[in-house]
């Protein structure tokens, strides 16, 4: 059996990711999507929102799993057994963010391999950070993301606005 590990912050989830690792699960025998604790990001969900949105939003998936983690990628593919560990990549600069991680990877953990699929061309402007600043600002996402997680955002929207919070958008990789 070939278990492949695609982790990532998923804040939140959205259908470029879904993509991802959805045709991760027809390649491999199992799919973890590892929700990564801790990033240096500005979240919007804590790890068990991001958790829960990625499960239900992954939920008719049998042989995908979705399980949070900490500390180093390379280490919690050993954990789980992953054999592999899957990126996607949307726009020709993720290919050096990605090249880098996949030798930083190779040098902690040299039994497992590194991958990239590309993203389909629908998909290739779309990150967690613009989801999240077009739905925050009121925008309609129901084209980028699963109704869960339009609805999480709504909800998001909506404490936000009553508590008079600015939520900093930052554009990175996501």
């Amino acid at each position: 059996m070939c278990r492949a590990l695609y982790p990532g912050t998923f804040d939140p989830i959205h259908f470029g990711h879904m993509d991802i690792a959805i045709r991760s699960a027809t390649i491999f025998d199992e799919l973890v999507v590892g929700v990564y604790d801790r990033p240096s990001k500005n979240l919007l969900f804590t790890l068990e929102e991001r958790v829960e949105l990625a499960r239900e939003a992954l939920r008719d998936y049998p042989n995908i799993r979705v399980l949070p983690y900490g500390g180093l990628t390379a280490e919690f593919a050993r954990q789980i057994g992953a054999k592999v560990i899957v990126r996607g990549l949307r726009v020709v600069s993720d290919f050096e963010w990605e090249y880098q991680m996949s030798l930083t990877n190779r040098q902690l953990a040299p039994e497992v391999e590194f991958v990239c699929l590309m993203t389909r061309q629908e998909y290739t402007f779309l990150s967690a950070s613009i989801l999240k600043e077009v739905a925050l600002l009121g925008g309609d996402v129901t084209m980028w993301a699963p109704p869960n997680v339009v609805a999480a955002l709504a909800r998001k929207r909506e404490a936000l606005q009553h508590q008079q919070v600015l939520v900093p958008l930052v554009s990175l990789r996501d």
